[in-house]
């Protein structure tokens, strides 16, 4: 954590004059905490932990911090993605001509430094201290065009997110705290035997709370903060709402399900049922409106609230297959999502296009970016030989572990949903001339692509490849924390 924010403070001292330093501390910053995560890897797989206490402040209340496998796979992703994300926002953000830089590569360092902080959180406490630091830290990144739209998207942001927070988490970490006696993240659930016996009702209800007080993985009806954050800057959308933010709001939920509760509670509570209604009807939903947004960047942000509810679901199955695929489903979407961002903000800037019925054609022009989106795409679908099939073969599993097969049946109509509002794309720019939309959005002979842009949107989408072909160490991680 200390790795970003030195190279936050190194990206302030740099300042506008000296852009090219700037933008190179944030590389070196994503790096080197890259490696360090990376190095706590073969520990991790021997079924160890790192941890480190850096304040005790009463019984059961500390800032603690530890390196299980969940943490590390998270971290890993996101760490990973910040140094694409660095050489994506110089293209973008120079070619945009985009104001206060400095400001927001500052802020995004700070930002992964909340991140990488819920990551290795030992604990209730210490996970909702960087949990709110993220909120509080992204809104400037939100709002950064300054404009009447963006400062609206941002309050939204902040509104719901930080509004959740105090109204339902806060509530529920004091309950948990009273009724358990520590907020310490323990394998198993940490309540008492004499606590589930004596409150199945109000467990049930802290469990729900939970699951809508972290608001960051958009279960509806606590989603529209999502497709408002949409306003910001393409590359604070591809990390920090592909990536960071929304991955923080299921990890964390993911924490909560295995780690504070267990299985075994989850499944006597039965309360695990309404989790899965509120994530099956999440990701149909959603699917849904996505088809029916124009926006390119509004119909991924729908994608994006239904694919973090596979998650969701993974975990409140309950099987052994469902969690293996929920939590891998954290790394898989990452690489996907950022990818189809990545592409959305080449268009934008090569192109000046943010409408999906005005890219009849452009896969001529922008061959590189198209194909990589066509990629990300097939992830999202779940086809063979992208990581998303394998995530979503857990998941599929999973159900029928269960013995559930509405949610099967709801995957499967989610797989449609999903070819049917990402292959029109594709369809549109490769085979489609430029007047055939009807809507003469043509003019595409000046556009040529940025390669400071194309280049990490097409190592992204590679990610996605080689994870479909070689998931060894995400499913091995994966099943490290059900173990």
């Amino acid at each position: 954590m200390l790795v970003s924010v030195a190279g936050a403070v190194l990206i302030l001292l740099s300042g506008e004059k000296r852009r090219n330093l700037r933008e190179f501390w944030s590389v070196a910053a994503g790096a080197i905490m890259f490696l360090i995560v990376a190095s706590m890897l073969p520990a991790v797989l021997d079924s160890k932990t790192i941890e480190y206490t850096l304040l005790h402040i009463m019984p059961g209340i500390e800032l603690k911090f530890k390196a299980d496998a969940l943490s590390v796979l998270f971290a890993l992703g996101a760490s990973f993605l910040w140094i694409f994300t660095t050489f994506y926002s110089i293209g973008y953000m120079r070619a945009h001509k985009e104001h206060a830089q400095t400001r927001y590569y500052a802020y995004f360092a700070l930002a992964l430094t909340n991140t990488i902080g819920v990551a290795f959180s030992s604990n209730l406490f210490t996970m909702f201290l960087f949990y709110e630091g993220l909120s509080i830290i992204t809104y400037p990144l939100v709002g950064h065009k300054q404009d009447a739209t963006a400062l609206a998207g941002a309050r939204k942001y902040v509104i719901y997110l930080l509004g959740a927070a105090k109204v339902f988490l806060v509530a529920a970490i004091v309950l948990t705290y009273n009724l358990a006696g520590t907020l310490e993240f323990a394998k198993g659930g940490i309540f008492p035997a004499a606590v589930q016996a004596a409150h199945p009702i109000l467990l049930s209800v802290i469990f729900l709370l939970y699951l809508y007080g972290f608001a960051k993985c958009a279960i509806m009806p606590l989603h529209g903060w999502l497709p408002a954050a949409m306003v910001a800057p393409t590359p604070v959308s591809a990390l920090l709402h592909a990536v960071a933010v929304v991955k923080t709001g299921v990890f964390t939920v993911l924490r909560v399900v295995l780690f504070v509760f267990g299985t075994d509670l989850l499944k006597n509570l039965g309360v695990n049922q309404i989790a899965v209604f509120m994530a099956t009807f999440t990701i149909v939903m959603a699917s849904v409106i996505a088809l029916s947004r124009d926006n390119l960047k509004a119909r991924l942000a729908f994608s994006t609230i239904s694919q973090l509810s596979y998650i969701i679901l993974g975990a409140v199955l309950l099987t052994p297959s469902s969690l293996v695929g929920g939590i891998s489903h954290i790394t898989m979407h990452a690489f996907a999502k950022i990818t189809l961002f990545f592409c959305a903000g080449s268009i934008y800037i090569s192109a000046h296009k943010t409408e999906i019925s005005q890219l009849s054609g452009i896969g001529r022009k922008m061959p590189w970016t198209m194909t990589a989106f066509a990629i990300g795409s097939l992830n999202m679908i779940g086809v063979p030989s992208v990581g998303g099939f394998i995530s979503k073969w857990n998941l599929a599993v999973g159900s029928l572990e269960a013995g559930s097969l509405i949610v099967l049946l709801a995957l499967l109509a989610s797989t449609v949903l999903n070819t049917a509002y990402f292959m029109p794309i594709v369809y549109k720019a490769f085979f489609e001339k430029e007047h055939d939309d009807g809507h003469h959005n043509g003019h595409h002979e000046d556009i040529k692509e940025n390669p400071f842009m194309v280049v990490p949107l097409c190592l992204t989408a590679l990610g996605t490849v080689i994870l479909g072909i070689y998931p060894d160490l995400v499913i091995n991680l994966a099943r490290e924390v059900i173990r």
